[in-house]
C-alpha cells in the first residue's frame, strides 16, 4: 500500500494484514484455510476469545509491534483484547473543525476520494466495487452519481472508532452479510475469487452535506461493527460506533453539487495514492 503519512511523506508499505490478505487470497492453502475460517462458528469463537481475559497477553506484543502511542488514550486496565482495541482517545485529541461548513474525516484512516461516474471502481478488502454493488441497491445508488465516494481505509494500528460529520437526521440501518464464493478453488494458485465482507450503511440527511450515505464495512472473519443508535437525530463529532478486531472501513457517498473536496486529496488518489488523517481533520468543505 502506498500513502502520504502526517509529514507529508510518501509510506510504501505492506503490514501483516495486507500480507495475510494477499495470502489468504492469493494461494491454494489461503483459499483451503478460507474456507474454514469463513464458517460462522469460527467466527463467533474467534470474537469471543477476543473478548475473554485469557486474550489479554496480545496486548503487550501488538502495542510495541505497531507503535500505539498509548499517551494518547485513557489509561485503564483492559478487560480483553477486544477492551483494548477499541479503547478511547483521551479528550481534545481528535478535535472537530468549529466551522460547520467544513467537511472532516470520520476515523482516523487513509483516505481516497473517487467521483462517481457509471463506470466507477473502487477496491474494499480485495474486493472490486461499483456504487450500486456496494449498496445492492440500484436506485438508491442512482442518487449520488456525480457526487463522490470517500473511501476511509482503516489499519489495525488506528484508532477504530468513528463519528458523525454533521448534524441531522439518520434512517435505521441496513445490514447486508459477507459472502465468500471461489471459483475452480482448486485449479491453480489463482482461481477467481469473488467475495463480499460484511456491511452497514445509514442514509443521513445532514445539515450542510444534503443527503450522505454512511457505510461501515467489517474485517475479515472476526471483525464487527458496533454501531450505537437506530434511526434518529445525530449530532456532529459525536460518536456513532466502533469496529471490534479487524482492519476496516468505511465509506461515505456524496450527492451531485453537495461538496467540494480538497484538490490534493483528488489528486493523490489519481495516483494511486492514499492520504493519512485524523478524525476531525478536514478533507472537503460544503459546496
Amino acid at each position: 500500500m502506498k500513502y502520504i503519512n502526517e509529514k507529508g511523506q510518501l509510506v510504501t508499505e505492506d503490514s501483516s494484514q495486507d500480507c495475510f490478505l494477499k495470502f489468504i487470497y492469493s494461494s491454494m492453502a489461503g483459499r483451503v484455510s478460507l474456507k474454514l475460517l469463513t464458517r460462522p462458528w469460527v467466527s463467533k469463537f474467534g470474537g469471543a476469545f477476543l473478548s475473554t481475559p485469557f486474550s489479554k497477553c496480545f496486548i503487550s506484543s501488538f502495542i510495541q509491534n505497531n507503535h500505539i502511542p498509548m499517551a494518547d488514550y485513557e489509561k485503564t486496565t483492559y478487560k480483553s483484547y477486544n477492551d483494548f482495541f477499541t479503547r478511547k482517545i483521551k479528550a481534545g485529541k481528535r478535535p472537530i473543525p468549529e466551522d460547520e461548513n467544513v467537511l472532516f474525516s470520520p476515523c482516523d484512516c487513509k483516505v481516497s476520494v473517487y467521483p462517481i461516474y457509471d463506470n466507477t471502481t473502487f477496491v474494499i478488502k480485495n474486493t472490486l466495487y461499483t456504487v450500486e454493488s456496494l449498496l445492492k441497491h440500484r436506485k438508491l445508488a442512482k442518487r449520488f452519481r456525480d457526487g463522490y465516494a470517500v473511501v476511509c481505509r482503516l489499519t489495525v494500528d488506528d484508532y477504530h472508532r468513528y463519528s458523525y460529520i454533521d448534524d441531522g437526521e439518520k434512517s435505521y440501518n441496513y445490514f447486508i452479510p459477507g459472502i465468500y464464493h471461489t471459483v475452480n478453488p482448486i485449479a491453480n494458485d489463482y482461481a477467481a475469487i469473488y467475495s463480499e465482507n460484511a456491511r452497514e450503511y445509514t442514509m443521513m440527511k445532514t445539515k450542510h452535506f444534503g443527503n450522505v450515505v454512511q457505510m461501515e464495512v467489517g474485517a475479515l472473519m472476526v471483525g464487527r461493527i458496533k454501531n450505537h443508535q437506530g434511526m434518529g437525530p445525530m449530532k456532529r463529532g459525536t460518536e456513532k460506533g466502533y469496529f471490534e478486531f479487524g482492519g476496516s472501513t468505511i465509506v461515505l457517498l456524496f450527492e451531485k453539487n453537495r461538496v467540494n473536496i480538497d484538490q490534493e486529496l483528488l489528486k493523490r488518489t489519481e495516483e494511486q495514492c492514499e492520504t493519512k488523517v485524523k478524525l476531525g481533520q478536514r478533507i472537503g468543505y460544503k459546496k
